[in-house]
């Protein structure tokens, strides 16, 4: 198996817009499931911002948060510290090889983390294992070919363009929302449901967050290191397709969609 190269890294930029997730903004279908004394595992936690709430939703239950990032949980660690959770853990794991026993948790949670893995199947069997028969498996990620933005730009089709040549050199898949059925079905799970939400950004402030927050990213974060290493863009090119975001989020006909596929997969018994 391929090692994973997260493509979008750890960079400020990045982090502030995992900052912005909530189970509200990003895993409300999951809600129904978020009793009072749920064990949940919140694979790819990040900063904790979707840990937090989880966890408050489940308390007295225990949520626990895994990354394969320092950095991340550090932060995730901070963001329960001053929200005063006592209900939560965070462990460096591989999601391939998780250090949980069968059978432990009731909810299995995974947000935007399926589509950086060179083996997204390999990884749901095994969040399938640590889930209880009775409980559920919980995936949701955008699907970059869906994404669709106003008015018309060249740079920003360039940039789309750009990152699926990215991510797919690191054998990823930037389009996972709507193959998120099939590896479930691959993974061996007894029955799955299946939404699809969206994120829209078109107000003034939600254009300057987006956009500046993706400005930053092309030029920072590892998309621009690995564009560059990769042959694939040079500085000057990165800094045109930072202007062309900052010129969408500045356009008062400026709107962005982010469609999202998500699962609701039952383990069922063996």
């Amino acid at each position: 198996m391929r090692p994973d190269t997260y493509t979008h890294g750890h960079h400020e930029s990045v982090l502030r817009a995992h900052r912005w997730r909530t189970v509200q903004n990003s895993a409300a279908y999951l809600a129904p499931w978020l009793g009072p004394g749920t064990d949940v595992l919140d694979v790819g936690c990040g900063p904790g911002s979707i840990t937090v709430d989880l966890a408050e939703r489940v308390a007295p239950g225990h949520v626990v948060g895994l990354d394969n990032a320092d950095a991340a949980l550090r932060a995730a660690r901070a963001a329960t510290t001053r929200a005063g959770m006592c209900n939560t853990s965070f462990t460096g794991a591989d999601i391939y090889r998780l250090p949980h026993a069968d059978a432990s948790f009731d909810v299995v949670h995974a947000h935007q983390v399926l589509q950086h893995l060179t083996d997204p199947v390999a990884a749901l069997r095994e969040m399938r294992r640590v889930c209880r028969p009775d409980g559920v498996v919980a995936a949701r990620d955008a699907d970059y070919g869906g994404m669709r933005w106003s008015p018309d730009d060249e740079g920003l089709d360039r940039w789309l363009t750009l990152y699926h040549a990215i991510a797919r050199h690191n054998g990823a898949s930037p389009d996972a929302g709507r193959h998120l059925k099939t590896w479930a079905m691959a993974a061996g799970f007894a029955e799955t449901t299946c939404s699809a939400t969206a994120w829209c950004f078109s107000t003034p402030e939600d254009r300057s967050w987006w956009g500046g927050l993706w400005a930053d990213r092309v030029r920072e974060s590892s998309f621009a290191t690995q564009a560059l290493a990769q042959g694939r863009a040079d500085s000057a090119e990165l800094d045109r397709l930072a202007a062309a975001w900052h010129a969408w989020a500045a356009d008062d006909r400026g709107w962005f969609l982010v469609p999202h596929g998500e699962i609701l997969a039952r383990p069922g018994n063996d």
